[in-house]
């Protein structure tokens, strides 16, 4: 038998690299492709965005191109809606949706009132401005004059009107009739504003009813001002300390049989 003849070694393929280089360049043009294609925005879409974004920053156009910050007026402010507590509630006239069913505070709700407000004065620093006490008439919650008001003058302090609206929002739930006793001391007063402290602890009370019934609608019928002047002290007038405890504004929320007893 002849010998198999050996076949003929094929030359070496030296381009065979360039299926490879050919496989990465296709791959690496489909890498930007996608990349491109990811770069291009809706451009409506996006100037929506950027729109909505900027009215939501309070951002107003006033020209053509020019824009600037949309400034809330300081002589439009308004107490906050918190602190103001939504006290749209049953002691008001709202009678819209969302009121809660009237109720009469009984004793152990003036208790909880109580509790209420002395722990919102305790957050707030306010032990020495307000005093809220239980008695017979009901829940007697007084403002004093040196948180309140300056001496000789019926306007509540700009700096107390987010306190008066704590106190306020506690009483909201009821349907208590509610009563504003304005007092003073015993020094007389005589000015161009107020002839007597008469006049001056009953505007004092009055301002305090405009403000339950213009600011949080509070029904009129239900609310009452009466000025006492120097003729209802706590405490005897022959000191300074004394005086003090008596310039107060009393907001009574009264109980049923406390209710009997009122002019």
């Amino acid at each position: 038998m002849s010998k198999r003849q050996k076949k003929p070694e094929k030359e070496a393929n030296h381009e065979r690299w360039l299926v490879s280089y050919a496989d990465f360049i296709t791959l690496l043009f489909a890498v930007f492709v996608a990349l491109y294609a990811m770069s291009q925005t809706d451009k409506q879409k996006m100037d929506q965005l950027v729109s909505s974004l900027r009215e939501s920053f309070g951002y107003v156009k006033t020209g053509a191109s020019s824009e600037k910050l949309n400034v809330v007026e300081s002589s439009d402010l308004r107490t906050i809606p918190s602190i103001r507590m939504q006290v749209l509630t049953p002691g008001m006239r709202n009678s819209g949706k969302g009121r809660r069913p009237v109720t009469q505070a009984s004793i152990k709700d003036f208790r909880e009132i109580k509790a209420t407000i002395d722990g919102n004065l305790k957050k707030y620093g306010a032990q020495n401005k307000v005093n809220v006490d239980v008695t017979k008439r009901g829940l007697v919650v007084t403002l004093k004059e040196a948180g309140f008001f300056d001496s000789g003058d019926a306007t509540v302090k700009e700096e107390s009107l987010q306190l008066l609206a704590m106190v306020v929002g506690s009483l909201a739930n009821y349907s208590n009739p509610i009563r504003i006793e304005g007092n003073t001391d015993n020094v007389p007063i005589n000015t161009g504003k107020y002839r007597s402290n008469w006049e001056l602890s009953t505007s004092r009370a009055t301002n305090i009813v405009h403000y339950l019934i213009e600011k949080y609608q509070f029904q009129p019928e239900k609310i009452s001002a009466v000025g006492y002047g120097e003729f209802r002290p706590v405490v005897d007038n022959g000191s300074e300390s004394g005086r003090t405890k008596n310039r107060r504004v009393d907001i009574v929320l009264l109980a049923k049989e406390g209710e009997g007893g009122e002019p």
